[in-house]
């Protein structure tokens, strides 16, 4: 018996290309964003800059302890130990200012306190 409705082989080169072109597509994606945000003006000047770790853990006290505990090791937020390792310096720029993780409100900090911030965070 011939049957009309075969199914159609796809053969290992055709899945390998399949699945090149949806990495390239999730890295594209990936890609673009990061290069957005280190186009952001904002950004670009936190990352121009110096932090001193020592005024970064007072913004981070009057600012963060609250919800993250006082060194960091979570309370009501989740713990930053060594966030640094999950988070790049973009990505904790973002997560500060963003308030797109509620209950973290949006946090605006000038240029040098994100930075001196930042020096504490990836000091944890």
């Amino acid at each position: 018996m011939n049957n009309q409705y075969a199914k159609p082989k796809i053969n290992a080169q055709q899945l390998l290309l399949v699945a090149m072109v949806v990495a390239l597509l999730i890295s594209a994606t990936i890609a673009g964003f990061y290069l957005k945000q280190s186009w952001d003006p904002y950004i670009r000047e936190v990352l121009s800059l110096k932090g001193d770790v020592i005024k970064g853990n007072a913004i981070y006290q009057i600012n963060c302890a609250g919800c993250h505990g006082i060194h960091g090791d979570g309370y009501v937020g989740p713990t930053l130990s060594h966030i640094s390792r999950h988070k790049s310096d973009i990505g904790m720029i973002n997560q500060v200012i963003s308030g797109k993780t509620p209950p973290m409100p949006k946090f605006q900090p000038t240029p040098q306190e994100m930075a001196d911030l930042l020096s504490y965070l990836k000091q944890l």
